[in-house]
């Protein structure tokens, strides 16, 4: 291992690259789990709800056992994040091993089904093409070193998570929940920061978030954010401490404010629809998690 690492640090381009080239293969199963987890997380609260039914309602669960237990999509009764195989959802004809290779395999089949001709979306190599561009550049900024290699899996997860809150407005807790106490974990030896500094940027990215949830709340009526948004700040505050909260909480303000107001300008979305803040806190924190120090201190200067 240490000879690999010495060979990484006299060659840099080509640990780069390496990293690129697995990261593609890590953004193909990425795109298995934004698609796949929100199906298995429905399938269980369905079950949840037969049970809930079954203890409080027997006698109605018996009339209706099979309509309760119907799936509530058309996918295999077997089904998480390694099974079935990839298939086509128009024709469910399998994916073939060389049509899955990362960006390749969509470019080969110029965005089309081989077997019905129906259109793949572009968000497959898009995803692929990304997580590889984004652990490349980690690759390059940390080098061969553990702090490269944490970045990368938080960077995997952000993918997941980003890419699931704007097809679901949703972020899961077996993503968020997990990452929040591995960053504490981390920081037990100061990987990033002081675990006080980590401890208190948990609970103050939580805490923050959740205070103007309920004013708005408390205000208007209507619930501004989820508490997954509260979760993915806590992250943050987890792994980079309290220090690049003020950051995260203004970048993703600023440029969901951007976002929606230009959409709506252009009528790409009505005033008053819900849109995810997820990936936005998403994108905020891993800029914070580059740049967060050197944009402190030139801000600071400024003043």
């Amino acid at each position: 291992m240490t000879e690999l690492v010495t060979i990484f640090n006299q060659h840099p381009w080509l640990f780069v690259a390496l990293s690129f080239v697995f990261a593609a293969v890590i953004g193909s199963f990425l795109n298995v789990v934004i698609h796949r987890l929100p199906v298995m997380m429905k399938r269980d609260w369905q079950q949840e709800c037969n049970h809930y039914l079954a203890e409080y309602k027997k006698s109605v669960f018996e009339q209706n056992e099979k309509a309760l237990n119907a799936p509530i999509d058309a996918f295999p009764e077997k089904y998480n994040l390694v099974v079935p195989g990839s298939a086509c959802p128009k024709c469910k004809t399998n994916i073939k091993p060389m049509h899955n290779l990362p960006i390749l395999g969509w470019l080969s089949l110029r965005g089309k089904c081989a077997a019905c001709s129906n259109p793949i979306s572009a968000r497959y190599p898009i995803v692929e093409l990304l997580t590889g561009g984004l652990v490349a550049f980690l690759a390059w900024h940390f080098g061969p070193t553990p702090e490269f290699v944490f970045t990368s899996i938080l960077t995997f997860a952000l993918v997941v998570l980003t890419g699931i809150d704007l097809d679901e407005m949703l972020l899961p807790d077996q993503i968020t929940l997990p990452l929040l106490w591995l960053g504490l974990i981390l920081n037990l030896s100061g990987t990033f920061v002081p675990m006080s500094d980590a401890i208190i940027g948990a609970a103050a990215g939580y805490l923050s978030l959740w205070s103007v949830f309920w004013g708005f709340k408390l205000l208007t009526g209507k619930d501004g954010m989820g508490y997954g948004d509260f979760k993915l700040l806590a992250v943050f505050g987890a792994w980079f401490g309290w220090q690049v909260l003020p950051l995260v909480i203004l970048l993703s303000s600023l440029v969901g404010a951007i976002v929606g107001i230009t959409m709506i300008a252009f009528k790409k979305l009505n005033q008053g629809t819900p849109i995810p803040f997820g990936p936005y806190i998403a994108v905020a924190g891993w800029i914070a998690m580059i740049w967060g120090e050197s944009i402190t201190q030139w801000y600071i200067s400024t003043l």
